[in-house]
């Protein structure tokens, strides 16, 4: 899991989320909306290749909304199976109201390696 938890906001620019992700070495981050939101390297990726400019286009644009979060007590068999099962590569860690961190396949496949 990584921690803290690194988040944008859903008015930030693609170049502000890309720079946040290669200063601290990551590929997604909550965007602080209710119910939150992610956006990841791919949906950078994705518009870069749309030829849509980083500079303006704002990460409300990419995000995928409302996504799933998991307690920091889910075994990771359970984790994989819910990455798996919904096609996805990264899930908050959540407990409560509080977000605890980012849970990603990769983390999973090193646990459990």
């Amino acid at each position: 899991m990584s921690t803290p938890l690194e988040t944008v906001s859903k008015n930030a620019t693609l170049q502000e989320a890309a720079t946040t992700m290669r200063d601290e070495e990551i590929t997604a981050l909550v965007v602080t909306t209710d119910p939150p939101s992610i956006v990841t390297s791919t949906d950078l990726v994705n518009a870069a290749a749309e030829g849509r400019d980083p500079t303006e286009l704002r990460v409300r644009d990419v995000m995928t909304e409302s996504v799933e979060t998991v307690p920091p007590d889910l075994y990771l068999e359970e984790i994989a199976a819910m990455m798996t099962g919904l096609g996805i590569g990264h899930l908050p860690v959540v407990k409560g109201d509080d977000y605890l961190g980012m849970i990603s396949s990769t983390d999973v496949t090193a646990a459990l390696s």
